[in-house]
């Protein structure tokens, strides 16, 4: 049957019924093990049930009432937000485009309430990504995502990562704030030394300009810190974050200083769903979990565990596995072969991943994964390569 869909994506012949913990169920039965988790987005896995619980019971309450209205939830959220992070505000959105725009408009009203409308340029770093809406596009400045959707949106300048020389060139009068994530998620899984972060907070200092870190992906403890940036013992001024806030209910968030948020009065900017009582029961049912005792330290545990395993399997197929990268439950395997291949090939082994830039796939499950699981993974990814490799072996 002819789809009614838009045809933008590129979707696997696969459909889910269900799902548990780490795992997914088709109609028919069949299980995958889930290392993809929506894109970073099922922190908690499938059907956690506080997540379920606490849904079902704002469900029954109120949904939606708008920005018009205090919202109690909101509140509480923000709040634990502030208590566990660098923050002293927070805005609640539906996405990381969405994050992302807030944070460009935040850096450069700053300025503009400070009386320098003229500095509203963002420098960003190659193989970033940061969105999909004109604005995010550009922050990005991949070509593949901008090419036919007209003119590049004015007021961002990219240079190479880990280039501080033609950062420093890049710094002009006009600029407004350094943009960069701490781990690069679509790029490649490409992570930013914690010296360059701190390199870049300190050129932001001594130029007047606000950090925005994006941790869409990074964060809500994927890296085993509750946000990437906690590494580099230093803060930005702004941060991006979604996916994994919501657990798999459309979230987002903008964390920022007060100082840096002068500008943003009363009408600068809004979000109609944003923030509303049943996203943020979600999102505090998220934080429940967590911040509990010992989650975050058995997320770095079981990310050191993943990592390591993964090393010997690049021993065992360095041919097929080039390259293992990443923090926490955060992971890159760079590949030999194609990785939309090798992803369809673990796919065969009833086990999903998520190909990104620089010929890599992501695993990046849910953050309740078991070492069983872990274990379980690097055997169906041993599964996958071995038919590389005997391909590879056949050929000479």
């Amino acid at each position: 049957m002819t789809s009614a869909l838009l045809p933008n994506y590129a979707r696997a012949p696969l459909a889910f019924e269900r799902g548990e913990g780490a795992w997914l169920f088709t109609h028919d039965g069949q299980r995958y093990l889930d290392f993809g988790a929506g894109v970073a987005v099922n922190a908690l896995g499938h059907a956690h049930p506080h997540l379920v619980a606490a849904l079902q019971e704002q469900a029954a309450k109120v949904w939606h009432v708008s920005n018009l209205y205090q919202i109690p939830e909101g509140e509480r959220l923000g709040r634990r937000f502030v208590e566990a992070t660098f923050a002293e505000v927070a805005f609640f959105c539906n996405s990381g485009a969405e994050a992302n725009e807030a944070a460009i408009k935040i850096a450069r009203k700053y300025h503009a309430a400070g009386g320098h409308p003229e500095r509203y340029r963002i420098v960003t770093f190659e193989g970033a990504f940061h969105g999909r809406t004109l604005a995010t596009l550009a922050a990005g400045g991949q070509q593949k995502y901008i090419d036919g959707f007209g003119p590049k949106v004015e007021g961002f300048d990219q240079v190479p990562t880990g280039d501080f020389a033609a950062l420093e060139k890049a710094i002009g009068p006009e600029t407004a704030a350094l943009m960069i994530e701490p781990v690069q998620g679509e790029g490649g899984v490409r992570v930013i030394p914690p010296a360059d972060l701190r390199r870049l907070r300190d050129l932001c200092d001594e130029h007047g300009l606000l950090l925005i870190m994006d941790e869409v992906q990074t964060g809500m403890g994927r890296t085993g810190k509750l946000f990437a940036y906690e590494w580099s013992g230093i803060a930005p001024d702004i941060l991006s974050a979604a996916k994994g806030i919501g657990g798999g209910f459309p979230l987002g968030a903008c964390l920022t200083t007060k100082e840096a948020a002068r500008g943003m009065v009363a009408g600068s900017h809004g979000s109609t769903f944003g923030g509303n009582p049943l996203a943020m029961a979600v999102g505090n049912a998220v934080l429940d979990v967590i911040l509990s005792d010992g989650f975050l330290d058995r997320v770095a545990r079981t990310g050191l565990v993943l990592k390591q395993k993964l090393a010997a399997l690049r021993d065992r197929h360095p041919r097929v596995i080039q390259d293992v990268r990443g923090e926490g439950l955060m992971i890159g395997l760079k590949l030999g072969v194609p990785n939309t291949e090798f992803a369809a090939a673990a796919r065969e082994a009833n086990l999903l991943v998520i190909p990104a830039g620089d010929n890599v796939v992501r695993l990046i499950p849910p953050l309740i994964v078991t070492e069983s699981d872990v274990e379980e993974a690097v055997r169906r990814l041993d599964a996958a390569a071995n038919g590389f490799s005997a391909l590879r072996g056949a050929a000479e």
